[in-house]
């Protein structure tokens, strides 16, 4: 049993592996160990290179045969439970907890009161996996008891059964919540708590129960005071307890709430969702989404309002993104709890009044772009909200469709290919592959989804699980094929600008060659070119001076003019588009201080001058003021581009000027003093016959 039990437990994959070697050598020479072959086919080389899989399978598998059982299970409790590794103590109480129904009366009489007394004592990782072990082990055998028609208690002595209750108090009595330490018993107690909950132990109207329900609050507040790695643990530790605390002891023989405790724990929940503390807002959001049914009732919209606060930005909490995301997961998980019923009160149920303020909150959601020193944080509240979105509406779909108007649809589906079109991978994933859940869905049909036909035509069914959104490759000759149906157009457009105007090079390059593609595609219809461009004037005057849109679209705007993409336009005496581009690309560098949104307007000034009419002098006038920029590099920039516009464009100035013009942009070193510079920007002015820019008094 030593090559077997090293073979499935050993922590490092060589030794397993070793092991398994050992064993089906001597199977094959000896053939003296018991079920040699059956477990070399469960255990071979390969099978043990996965340590889950070891742990919570082939180990099950093994204890099935007589033999083996009792020296693993004694092997987990005294060398694995206690192991320096937390992973390997994890896998080991659920191990015990799988192996369990191939011993009950061992596990009962002999295991647990083993481990209750190691569940108090003096060493850290002995406590928390002897908490852990009585954890699982008391579920599987309440399982197991009432699989076979038994009392959830039949395996357990009153000695067990008050032993179990002491762990809490033993520990609290000890300040064993404190420290790192804590960090280790707060998530291994509640699991505790949350075992014994589902097992249905015979202890509601125990006063443990309110010692319990004060861990599992104490551990959300706590969340501050923890170290990142621990905090998640703690979290859905501590919820997940919750949940089964009160299925099993707050609800009566009616299947309703005590009045009294149902008031002040959803009270007590939602004053929380206000504290200034992100990491507890976080923690009391997720516990609200995790209450049942019979404590929301009659308290749906106290909840509803609440978690709808949280996701609200203001400047004191802008920084509060995961505050705002777990408040968004908690939304569409209580609409999921309290179920729909159009006509039903908007205290108990989803319905008619409640409905358009729930997705106005998580439609918000889908809009936050905060970014700190972590980066785009408002990536994670915008990731939880597409979720959220899709979960609410498939609920209401397959309950009450009509609860979906139609402009709540065409907002869901445009903001999704939004997403769908920008530069992050991860979250264009995201929200393509619910784009796609929605479009498809049919059990029945999501209904008002605009342009479902044209759609279904450019996301053949078939291709649902297998267009890959992570590669840029895959997605943007998709979503671009979105900008010729009007309903997408204006949406698709401001996640593309995002994307061609980025800095990440296989994105950038694949947005723009199909966004390239798709101009090519309309440059024969004027109609179509003409909504184009009155729509990515809308997304710039939306966006401007809105620095995360304005400075990769004027990127974005440079390649297109340099690409011919308005060519049409160019012959046409001042026609409206350039005009109105001039116009903005003016007000969006006016003060401005940001050398990158700087450098993208001199390539759009310079693009601008291939369009006819008044707008020439206007276009040079702005690049000469530029010229003498107060930086440097900007005025190094724009004589540069003036000049290969100047090459580019020969036809834009008197043939008998433009050596002359090209000299001294060449010649001249516009990184010299301010005075020099303006004397030859000057020259330039007189020679072109422009007007020569005024120094204003400040």
């Amino acid at each position: 049993s030593a090559l077997v039990i090293a073979a499935v437990f050993d922590r490092d994959v060589n030794c397993r592996r070793a092991a398994s070697a050992a064993f089906q050598e001597n199977v094959g020479r000896q053939g003296t160990f018991p079920h040699g072959i059956d477990i070399l086919t469960a255990a071979d080389y390969f099978a043990v290179g996965n340590r889950v899989n070891c742990y919570l399978t082939i180990s099950v598998y093994i204890a099935g045969f007589s033999e083996y059982t009792q020296p693993m299970i004694d092997h987990l409790v005294n060398m694995k439970i206690n192991h320096w590794d937390s992973v390997i103590r994890e896998l080991s109480t659920k191990a015990l907890h799988n192996i369990t129904p191939q011993a009950p009366e061992y596990m009962a009489n002999v295991v647990l009161p083993r481990l209750l007394p190691l569940s108090v004592g003096s060493d850290l990782h002995t406590r928390h996996g002897a908490i852990l072990a009585c954890a699982e082990i008391t579920h599987a055998l309440c399982k197991l008891a009432q699989d076979n028609n038994r009392s959830v208690t039949y395996y357990f002595s009153e000695k067990s059964l008050e032993g179990l209750k002491q762990i809490h108090q033993e520990l609290c009595s000890r300040q064993l919540y404190r420290g790192l330490g804590g960090e280790l018993m707060r998530p291994a107690v509640c699991t505790l708590i949350e075992k014994l909950s589902l097992s249905k132990m015979p202890f509601r109207g125990d006063p443990i129960i309110s010692g319990w329900q004060w861990l599992i609050n104490d551990s959300l507040r706590h969340l501050t005071l923890v170290s990142s790695a621990a905090r998640q643990h703690i979290k859905e530790s501590a919820v997940s307890a919750l949940a089964a605390l009160c299925n099993e002891f707050y609800i009566n023989e009616r299947g309703e709430a005590d009045p009294a405790l149902q008031d002040e724990l959803v009270t007590q929940y939602v004053s929380e969702l206000q504290n200034t503390e992100e990491m507890i807002r976080c923690g009391f959001s997720r516990a609200l989404g995790a209450l049942p049914r019979f404590l929301l009732k009659g308290r749906l919209q106290q909840v509803l309002e609440g978690l709808k606060k949280v996701t609200v930005i203001s400047p004191e909490d802008v920084s509060f993104a995961e505050a705002r995301r777990d408040a968004l997961i908690a939304i569409a998980k209580v609409c999921q709890t309290v179920g729909v019923k159009g006509d039903g009160s908007q205290q108990e149920f989803v319905c008619r009044g409640n409905v358009d303020q729930i997705y106005a909150t998580l439609l918000c959601g889908v809009t936050d772009y905060t970014t700190d020193s972590r980066g785009d944080v408002g990536g994670w509240v915008r990731e939880a909200a597409m979720t959220s979105l899709m979960e609410v509406t498939l609920l209401l779909v397959q309950s009450e469709a009509e609860l979906i108007s139609a402009s709540v649809c065409k907002q869901i589906m445009c903001w999704l290919a939004q997403q769908s079109a920008e530069k992050i991978d991860k979250f264009r994933a995201h929200a393509g592959s619910v784009f796609l859940t929605l479009l498809h869905f049919d059990h029945p049909p999501v209904p008002h989804i605009p342009h479902r036909e044209e759609l279904e035509r450019i996301f053949p069914r078939w291709e649902k699980e297998t267009l890959n959104w992570n590669a840029a490759s895959e997605a943007f000759p998709r979503i671009t094929q979105l900008l010729g149906l009007p309903a997408y157009q204006y949406h698709v457009l401001l996640g593309l600008s995002v994307s061609v105007g980025g800095l990440t090079e296989t994105t950038l390059r694949y947005s723009a060659q199909s966004l390239f593609d798709h101009m090519k595609k309309i440059q024969s219809d004027p109609g179509a070119l003409g909504r184009f461009c009155e729509t990515l004037l809308k997304v710039f005057e939306d966006n401007l001076r809105n620095d995360r849109v304005s400075v990769p679209l004027l990127t974005m705007l440079d390649q297109m003019l340099a690409n011919g993409c308005f060519d049409m336009f160019t012959e046409q005496e001042n026609h409206p588009f350039p005009v109105k581009l001039f116009t903005l690309c003016k007000e969006e560098i006016k003060r401005s201080k940001d050398i990158r949104k700087l450098r993208s307007s001199i390539g759009v000034f310079c693009g601008l001058i291939q369009f006819q009419g008044d707008m020439r002098e206007k276009v040079f006038f702005q690049l000469f003021l530029l010229l003498c920029h107060p930086f440097p590099i900007i005025r190094k920039t724009t004589a540069s581009q003036v000049y290969e516009m100047l090459l580019t464009y020969s036809d834009v100035v008197d043939a008998a000027i433009v050596e002359q013009a090209m000299a001294i942009l060449s010649d001249t070193n516009w990184e010299a003093e301010l005075p020099v510079v303006r004397e030859r920007r000057n020259c330039l002015c007189d020679l072109m016959k422009v007007p020569r820019p005024q120094l204003v008094a400040k």
